[in-house]
């Protein structure tokens, strides 16, 4: 005899999803007499109906063969009302409503199905309904129940955790938790149990995906007493988000079908027989549908969207429509014809939408915020809830089984300790860190590459997730997602935006299991990372590297845009765990724009120091640095943009010029303001390299005697660590983050921001005391050899995994850092 033990009708009423509530629809669509002929079409040989705590179900198909009264009870441990499900089965309805009236009590429930001698399992028995479910909870129910089901519904980790409980369950075990709860078990043995298995379904998709079998069993009393002697045999095929997904979508569409009656239009809409094709267990007719009606709807939302009618809704009914058209396996579905896994298809179908629907309104809110459209803007935004609503059962999906993988790992880390089974640990750290740059060449993405390698050599669980257009296969730690849009920031053309694909990103980290959420960025990508973050429930924190509202504020010449930023920044940062700062300044710059104190952290940051070091001198390519006459060499290195003070320097070394100092300037890097600079120091011996990396690099530092760095907006400056590591001492601005990587008058020397007085100045000295300058030098490789790269990254790491709970230094010291409940450590 096989049962699916576990399954919904119509007359389970209240849902327990938000989501469901909030659109008014039952917790199951599906009619008795439906669901009777589908289980047995897959295979059941006896069938059960188990509503919540009514059996109107099974005596309406009591008059079919082989059927068996079934029902979920809801009961409550009286101390604290937290729910448990119970699974009944065979009962009289006299019975029903006693068992109704004691559930109130779990263990006068209990008691009651034991006297009554009424076969029963716990359901579910590591997933609470309301969310008060514990440990201690989990110990009682030990003691209280002897049959406990791996549901077909939940996690696959946490059947697995269920298994290897109750594996490890002995004699010893059972004293110590009877001794610990002060209650006598409820059955002999109870370190012997037996597992049911049944499918939790609410809308016949998944209806006998699990199941209890007992071969040779000629009744229902043989079927129990296999059960109960531990001869049944179980099969319970895993859900996942996918499938979990399509059926709140199943239930939700059979709903609104019936609510609307839209068995009228099914067989004339393209788009309605394939939600009929695909959220349906059965369709068994054909669909003719209307090419008139079709034409009509279509020349309707053109007209629509030709006079700016058309919302993000018609976006994604027509973009459904037209992939439809163009996809043979999505018409398939329409025709009834397609054999392949429908969960992947309708979840194929839901992405190209969404990304549709993404790509537009990321291109509208970037459109209206460049243009400082506030009001646009918000509108834009306003439309974000047809998106949202599109995609929700997945983002409910992720985050109800992420949590269920979480509290099985709890379970087997807490419960499991001491059983016969071995201790299974803790899941290892793993850590996504989400970034708009990793290509290109700026700090950050050199910052970034640099730390994926470490990793690598460290051995640590850490993946870079960015988004490009040239994505390719995840590659060492590196996943690249291919964009659905693509936006240019004006007055800033270089710099492009593209919008990810969050949905198919928020599986990716659901099924990678990550820890850690970390942000490197607030473009869109790090938005997206903050949407995974909190659909996963994940600690995440952010570090902020670029002051962009400065550079907005440099690039624009615009207040309001600056002010606008700031509102942005402070936001995003404001929803992190955690904010790290490369330093003080930053940080103390982010309170004071309205950043709670307690978030904000320095760390520590490294430097490379074998690839920049003094023996790279003389460089390989002399003609870069080496200068007629032996002239010193003054170096600056990073982009060559308006916002790093570069035409301060400009003046500056044509004051120096002036005064007779011999020297060549050397400008490493490329950008917007290089032409334009060029064009100021025509006729210098100034020479511009454009972009170096590798060997070529370090060697230009190393055959350098002085770093100068005008730059008054930037947050750290890794330039600053590279030159002085190289054994050049540099000479930094009082405004921003390099000033605290500088020694004052040891390593470097700090001047006046927007002053080309302090900076000629400064410059003057250290040219005419080559003694001094070389001191200097030496003193900054000293410096540096503190700060290695490794040595940063393994601090970080520590802190994220919570292996160091030392504190780094914050900008006030009294908050303590929030963190996120289930996982004590600090994101890296």
């Amino acid at each position: 005899m096989r049962i699916d033990l576990h399954c919904h009708s119509k007359y389970s009423k209240r849902p327990s999803l938000w989501l469901m509530q909030k659109i008014g629809c039952p917790e199951s669509f599906t009619e008795p007499l439906e669901l009777y002929h589908t289980a047995r079409r897959r295979g059941m040989t006896a069938v059960t109906i188990t509503d919540h705590n009514v059996i109107d179900a099974c005596l309406e198909i009591a008059h079919l063969p082989d059927t068996l009264v079934g029902c979920e009870y809801t009961a409550y441990f009286p101390e604290d009302r937290c729910k448990v499900h119970v699974l009944a089965y065979g009962m009289s309805e006299e019975q029903h409503g006693d068992l109704c009236r004691a559930r109130e009590n779990l263990y006068d429930f209990a008691g009651y199905l034991r006297r009554e001698k009424i076969p029963h399992t716990c359901a579910h028995p590591l997933y609470g309904p309301n969310g008060r479910l514990t440990l201690e909870h989990i110990e009682q129910l030990i003691l209280l129940f002897r049959n406990w089901e791996c549901n077909g519904d939940v996690h696959p980790e946490m059947n697995a955790a269920l298994r290897k409980l109750l594996a490890g369950l002995t004699p010893k075990v059972i004293a110590d938790l009877a001794a610990k709860h002060r209650m006598e078990p409820f059955f002999d043995k109870p370190w012997e149990k037996h597992l049911t298995a049944g499918s939790d379904d609410h809308s016949s998709l998944t209806l006998a995906a699990a199941y209890t079998e007992v071969r040779n069993a000629r009744d229902f009393n043989e079927f129990w007493q296999g059960v109960n002697e531990g001869r049944a045999q179980i099969q319970c095929r895993a859900t996942s988000p996918k499938a979990y997904a399509r059926n709140v979508y199943s239930i939700a569409y059979q709903f609104h079908k019936s609510k609307f009656r839209l068995d009228r239009y099914v067989q004339k809409d393209v788009f309605l027989s394939f939600l009929d094709r695909t959220l349906r267990a059965s369709c068994r007719k054909e669909p003719k549908l209307s090419r008139f009606y079709l034409l009509l709807s279509r020349r309707w939302r053109a007209r629509a969207s030709a006079n700016g009618g058309a919302s993000l809704l018609d976006t994604a009914r027509a973009e459904a429509e037209r992939l439809i058209q163009n996809d043979s396996e999505l018409r398939n579905i329409v025709r009834g014809t397609l054999d392949n896994d429908v969960d992947k298809a309708w979840y194929e179908f839901v992405n190209r939408v969404s990304n549709k629907v993404l790509a537009e309104l990321g291109g509208h809110v970037i459109d209206r915020f460049a243009g400082g459209r506030l009001f646009d803007l918000f509108h834009s935004l306003g439309s974000a809830a047809g998106l949202y609503t599109l995609s929700a059962p997945y983002y409910v999906a992720c985050s109800i089984l992420a949590k269920q993988r979480r509290f099985g790992h709890l379970v087997l880390n807490s419960l499991g300790k001491g059983r016969r089974t071995r201790h299974v640990s803790a899941q290892a750290p793993r850590l996504a860190h989400f970034t708009d740059t990793f290509r290109e060449v700026n700090g950050v993405a050199l910052t970034l590459q640099q730390q994926l390698v470490t990793a690598r050599e460290l051995g640590k669980d850490y993946s870079v997730i960015t988004c490009r257009p040239e994505a390719g296969p995840a590659d060492d730690g590196l996943v690249c997602y291919r964009p659905v849009g693509t936006c240019a920031v004006p007055s800033y053309p270089e710099l492009q935006l593209f919008m990810p694909p969050f949905l198919q990103m928020l599986l990716d980290c659901y099924d990678q299991a990550f820890t850690h959420i970390k942000v490197a960025t607030p473009g869109p990508v790090g938005l997206a990372a903050l949407g995974v973050a909190r659909i996963l429930q994940l600690p995440i924190t952010g570090t902020y590297h670029t002051a962009f509202p400065q550079y907005t504020k440099a690039l624009t010449g615009d207040a309001y845009m600056e002010e606008l930023s700031w509102k942005f920044m402070i936001w995003f940062y404001a929803q992190l765990d955690a904010v790290f700062v490369p330093s003080a300044a930053t940080g103390e710059e982010l309170i004071a724009r309205g950043l709670a104190p307690g978030k904000v952290v320095t760390y520590p940051r490294g430097v490379d120091i074998e690839r920049f070091h003094p023996r790279k001198r003389p460089h390989r390519f002399g003609s870069h640095c080496n200068s007629p006459g032996n002239m010193p060499t003054l170096l600056y290195v990073g982009r060559v943009s308006k916002e790093k003070n570069l035409h301060i320097l400009s003046l500056a070394y044509r004051e120096l010029l002036a005064r007779g100092y011999d020297a060549r300037l050397v400008v490493v890097g490329d950008g917007p303001y290089r032409e334009e600079m060029e064009t100021a120091l025509d006729g210098t011996p100034a020479l511009f390299t454009g972009y170096l990396d590798g060997e070529d690099l370090a060697g230009v530092y190393a055959s350098s005697e002085l770093f100068i760095f005008p730059s008054t907006t930037d947050t750290f400056g890794n330039v600053v660590l590279e030159a002085q590591a190289s054994g050049i001492p540099v000479v930094v601005t009082d405004q921003g983050g390099p000033r605290e990587n500088v020694i004052p008058s040891e390593t470097g020397l700090i001047v006046p921001g927007d002053s080309v007085g302090g900076l000629v100045e400064a410059v003057a000295a250290l040219l005419e005391d080559p003694v001094r300058r070389a001191a200097m030098g030496r003193a900054a490789r000293r410096y540096m050899e503190g700060r290695s790269f490794q040595q940063a990254f393994e601090k970080l790491w520590a802190m994220a995994v919570g292996e160091d709970t030392t504190p780094l230094d914050r900008t006030e010291p009294e908050p303590v850092l929030r963190c996120h409940a289930e996982s004590p450590a600090m994101a890296f």
